[in-house]
Parts: structure tokens; C-alpha cells; sequence
């Protein structure tokens, strides 16, 4: 039992020290726990997650060509044309936006250049601008759990076609889509009537004593006056396409039976691969077509967050995997009889570690080959995998300081107590109502 407990406080360290240090050390530091374990504790290496990896690369890679063709820019302006048409109601339809954003491009990192436009549109409407901005951050994350393209859902595929128990990509959309859909709205609803209006907020009253306060708030921030090329668009058609290609192929597993998939061995070709090949073949294209620089695509935003979360999923993922196989007898005989009385415990878990490590793929990673381990079936996975989200929860993420910087009013923040933040409540919400939803819709759908 000791050398369980020293194991486990050898991971647990690897990972706070990794988090603590940022970027991708998560990755390297747990691949010198990887070492330990096998050197110092002689336990057997597991294998790295190399399907995972290499879904990762393709969707980031073609993700990234996109936003250097321009094309998320075009979905951008497309957001704000509603959000403007439409302002009395951007509470609603921001996070809808954010959300659907995301599951468009795989990507919460999309947001960014929405967020400065929602503050603007409820500034502009006299809306107190935190109701919109946090729900709007937190729902851009949600929305990754909900995308045919992100790295959370693939990871979820390629883990369970190791475990031998495949879930197709129609399987986790059915259950997450609408989950998520739901969860936003909640949360949504609830930021209607959050915090005092404007007129009536006595912080915001004693900042508007100051001319050069006041001068920032009249400052229009836009993305509609930007002239974007026809290669934009195009691009955006393109990706599209592949996204929907992924689609048409997945039900032609299921449902359609057309034979579109090529076979290996007399079974279709697996899903986890198709998305690779289609993913590649596609960025492909939109390069060719919209003739981007190459270059430019390794130094894009998207390319940068998507390789460091390849790097942080090798080394956790492996560390986690390795230590979770060496004492698979221990972990089941101490915790599988709870986990059978209560299987939504394991959300609790699973939302837990997320809290610290903030990538929804990184935390499934870690938490599914314990889940297994378990005996817990994908398919119940599955209907828990919302609560992979919890970065929220100490609003550090890249999109809740965004929204606590763009928002110029200065309503969207971080309170006095740390924990007493913006994004809290409408986290709580957003997450468990999805979650909810989706343990019960995985327990009617299997």
C-alpha cells in the first residue's frame, strides 16, 4: 500500500509542478515521472497515446491553416453581424456564438477576437457587460466537448477504440451537442438579470469620475470594417467540407452502409484514422487553394496552443497511464464498489482534476485509462465527459483574462477572495446542467 501512496504523490507533485511552470512543461515533467516509475518503481511503461497525438496534429494543423487564410476572421464577422442586429438579446446569443464557434473550428481559442465585440454591443446597449462576457468564455469552452474536430472529442474516440469498446463520432455528438446546447442556455438565462445595471452600480459610477475612464468607453471596437479576400471565405467552405466529410463518413458507418470507407482487414477503416486523413488532406487544400504561407501556419496562434497540448498530453497522459497500470489491482479493490453504487462520482473526479489541468484533452487523458481501469464502460464515460471542463474554476484560462481585460466597464473580474470571480456561478451552471443532460441522454441512447 506504501508504494502506492508514494506513486501517487510522485504524480500528483509532477503534475502541480508542471501546471505551476506553465506552457509545456506539463508535457516534460511527465515524462520524467514516466522515467521514475519505470526506473526507480520498475513499473512497465504503458504505451504513449499516440493516436491521440497525431489527431491532435492533424485538426490543429488544419485549424491553423484556416486562421491564416483568414477564415476565422470571417466567422468572426458573421458572429458580430447578429450579435449588432440583434443587441438586446447578446446575453442570449453571445455564448450561443462562442459555442457554436468552437464546435465550427475545434477550438476555444476562437473566441478571442469575438470577446472585445460582445463588451462593445452591451456596453453600447447599456447591458452590464460581465452578464454576456463571462457566460461567453465559458460556454467557448464548453463548446469543445460538442465539436466533431476538437482534440477532447478525438482523444475520447481513440481511447475508447484501444479499449476495444469504439464509440462513433455520431454516438458523442448526439450525447454532447445538445448537453451542451442546454447548459449554455441555463447558464445564459441565469446571467440575464446578474449584478446591478449600470446606472445603478456604484463601483462603475465612481470610475466614470475619470476622463480617461470615460475616454476608453468611447472607443468602438469592430471587426466589420475589415476588408477580408475572397481566399477567406473559401477557406472557411473548405474546412467546412471537411468537417462534413468526417460527418458523412462517421453515419456511413453507423447508418448509411454506402461503403464509403475503405476496409482493413474486413472492418471499416477506423474513425481515429479517417479524421487524420481527412483533416491533413484538407489543410492541404485551403494551403494550395488559398496559397497562405506555410511559415505562418507554425507561428498562428492556434498551431502554438494545439502543439503544446500534444506535448502536455505525451507526457501526462503517459505518466498517468503508467502509474494507473502498475496499481490497476489496488485502484479497483479500494474503489470500484463505489463507483458502482454511484457511477456520476466519477464526473466529480474527472471535473477535479480538470480544475488544474487546463485542457479538457489533457484531462480525459488522464482520467479515461482510470475509468477503465475501474471497469467503467465508455458509454458511461461518455454521458460524464461535460464535467472534463473546470478551468473555469480558478478563471486563469487565456479567454477569462481576456474577457476581464476587454471588458472596459470593469464588471467582469476577479474578486477580492480569488475564488469570487466572474465565471463561477455561470460555470457551475453551464457544466452541471450539461452534464446532467448527458449522463441521462448516454443512459436513454445505450
Amino acid at each position: 500500500m506504501w508504494m502506492f501512496w508514494i506513486q501517487f504523490l510522485l504524480v500528483l507533485g509532477a503534475i502541480l509542478i508542471g501546471i505551476r511552470r506553465g506552457g509545456v512543461a506539463l508535457g516534460l515533467i511527465g515524462g520524467l515521472g514516466v522515467a521514475i516509475l519505470t526506473f526507480w518503481f520498475r513499473a512497465t511503461p504503458s504505451e504513449p497515446p499516440i493516436a491521440v497525438m497525431l489527431i491532435i496534429l492533424a485538426v490543429v494543423t488544419a485549424s491553423a491553416t484556416l486562421q491564416v487564410a483568414g477564415g476565422l476572421d470571417v466567422l468572426v464577422q458573421l458572429a458580430e453581424r447578429l450579435l449588432r442586429a440583434h443587441p438586446k438579446y447578446v446575453t442570449i446569443l453571445a455564448p450561443l456564438c462562442t459555442f457554436f464557434l468552437t464546435v465550427a473550428v475545434g477550438t476555444g481559442h476562437a473566441v478571442y477576437a469575438l470577446l472585445p465585440v460582445i463588451a462593445d454591443v452591451s456596453l453600447r446597449t447599456k447591458i452590464r457587460p460581465e452578464r454576456p462576457m463571462a457566460i461567453s468564455s465559458v460556454a467557448a469552452q464548453m463548446g469543445i466537448t460538442a465539436s466533431p474536430v476538437a482534440a477532447a472529442v478525438t482523444t475520447f474516440m481513440a481511447f475508447a477504440v484501444k479499449a476495444g469498446q469504439p464509440v462513433s463520432l455520431f454516438d458523442i455528438l448526439k450525447i454532447t451537442l445538445p448537453a451542451g446546447v442546454l447548459g449554455v442556455l441555463a447558464a445564459a438565462a441565469w446571467s440575464l438579470h446578474r449584478g446591478l445595471d449600470l446606472d445603478k452600480d456604484p463601483a462603475y459610477q465612481a470610475r466614470l469620475q475619470d476622463p480617461e475612464f470615460r475616454k476608453a468607453l468611447d472607443v468602438s471596437v469592430t471587426t466589420l470594417d475589415k476588408q477580408l479576400p475572397f481566399t477567406a471565405k473559401l477557406s472557411v467552405g473548405l474546412f467546412f467540407a471537411g468537417v462534413l466529410t468526417i460527418i458523412v463518413l462517421a453515419l456511413d458507418q453507423d447508418f448509411l452502409r454506402l461503403g464509403l470507407l475503405p476496409r482493413v482487414d474486413g472492418k471499416p477503416l477506423a474513425m481515429t484514422t479517417v479524421v487524420q486523413i481527412i483533416m491533413l488532406a484538407f489543410g492541404a487544400i485551403i494551403l494550395l487553394v488559398t496559397r497562405v504561407k506555410a511559415p505562418l501556419i507554425a507561428k498562428s496562434s492556434v498551431f502554438n496552443a494545439g502543439m503544446i497540448a500534444v506535448i502536455c498530453i505525451f507526457g501526462i497522459a503517459w505518466m498517468s497511464d503508467t502509474f494507473v497500470s502498475a496499481n490497476k489491482l489496488f485502484l479497483v479493490a479500494r474503489i470500484k464498489s463505489m463507483v458502482e453504487v454511484a457511477p456520476w462520482t466519477f464526473a466529480i473526479a474527472m471535473f477535479a482534476v480538470s480544475a488544474f489541468v487546463k485542457s479538457q484533452a489533457a484531462t480525459l487523458a488522464v482520467m479515461i485509462p482510470f475509468g477503465l481501469a475501474l471497469g467503467l464502460p465508455m458509454t458511461l464515460m461518455l454521458g460524464l465527459l461535460p464535467a472534463s471542463y473546470a478551468y473555469f474554476f480558478f478563471a486563469f484560462y487565456p479567454s477569462d483574462l481576456a474577457a476581464i481585460s476587454m471588458d472596459r466597464t470593469g464588471t467582469t473580474h476577479i474578486g477580492k477572495y480569488l475564488l469570487n470571480h466572474s465565471f463561477m456561478i455561470p460555470g457551475f451552471l453551464g457544466v452541471g446542467v450539461s452534464t446532467v443532460v448527458a449522463y441521462f441522454l448516454s443512459r436513454i441512447a445505450f
